[in-house]
């Protein structure tokens, strides 16, 4: 997964963590994600071994992070950060 994007502040966009490489055999049994103020999260879902997230809103010139936290069913942790940048397009 790229671990930098730009949006338009109008952009309702998905935004999927890749996790199978990491899991190998393991799956996702839960996760999070965790946006500042200023971006809103929509919805998010995940799959064996990816988790999407539906991430709308931002201020233009501004960059956030937002955070995927996932537990497996083997009982790890772990968290991946993407920078989402909002520009106009």
């Amino acid at each position: 997964m790229p671990r930098s994007f730009t949006k338009d502040p109008d952009a309702v966009l998905d935004y999927q963590w890749d996790w199978a490489a990491w899991l190998g055999t393991d799956t996702i049994a839960g996760h999070e994600i965790t946006v500042p103020d200023g971006l809103a999260l929509d919805s998010s879902e995940a799959t064996n071994t990816t988790v999407t997230a539906w991430i709308s809103d931002g201020t233009v010139g501004q960059s956030y992070l937002a955070t995927c936290h996932i537990v497996t069913a083997a009982g790890r942790e772990d968290d991946r950060t993407v920078t989402i940048t909002v520009l106009e397009r």
